[in-house]
């Protein structure tokens, strides 16, 4: 029996849809501004709208790219499936971070983004359910070791992809790994797939 997959483009919309309703329950009163200094050229309501905007924009191809593994179940190599999985985690997380800190300058703000993810089931279970979905589906199929968590390595392989995100805002390209080998250490030090035993050699 085929597995029925969500259609793509609806599920997009849908994110989108959310990140639109987030951005309604962020609303906030206009004396916030007054009460914050500007902050790289923007005022506090104009760096929330710049980072809702890009995450309207990023988090559905995000979403989706995670969701489109489960059409990988089964094919290639699960260390294969993976590696554009990592490397366009750290391209989302270095472009929603460098939003973020600028948007993020009160705890008034902070906390109505997190009601707002509550609200809009965003929050980081968005993420790790897709991931950790494919790894249990190859598991199943004995693609990946027994011994894995599917949950603790999708949590993994996202750590992963922020820590290198957050590095590199921070110290700058150049100075570590390029993002490309980074996704191939991340995935590869998961060591997911299971070993398939040596053929014995006849004597």
């Amino acid at each position: 029996m085929a597995i029925p997959y969500p259609d793509p483009h609806n599920k997009a919309q849908e994110t989108r849809r959310r990140v639109i309703e987030m951005a309604l329950l962020m609303k906030h009163d206009d004396r916030e501004a007054t009460v914050h200094p500007q902050l790289r050229g923007a005022t506090p309501a104009q760096a929330i709208e710049l980072f809702l905007a890009l995450l309207q924009d990023r988090l559905p191809v995000w979403l989706r790219t995670l969701d489109d593994l489960m059409h990988r179940t089964g094919k290639g190599r699960v260390n294969d499936n993976l590696l554009p999985v990592a490397r366009a985690g750290i391209d989302y997380y270095a472009d929603v971070q460098g939003a973020a800190m600028p948007a993020f300058i009160s705890p008034s703000i902070t906390v109505r983004f997190r009601e707002a993810l509550r609200e809009t089931r965003l929050g980081p279970a968005s993420e790790i359910a897709p991931l950790a979905e494919y790894l249990d589906a190859e598991r199943r199929l004995g693609r990946v070791a027994a011994d894995v968590n599917p949950e603790s390595s999708a949590r993994l392989l996202l750590a992963g992809c922020f820590r290198h995100a957050y590095y590199e805002m921070f110290i700058g390209t150049g100075s570590g790994l390029s993002r490309d080998e980074s996704a191939n250490e991340i995935v590869r030090e998961l060591r997911l797939e299971a070993v398939t035993p040596r053929t014995p050699a006849l004597s």
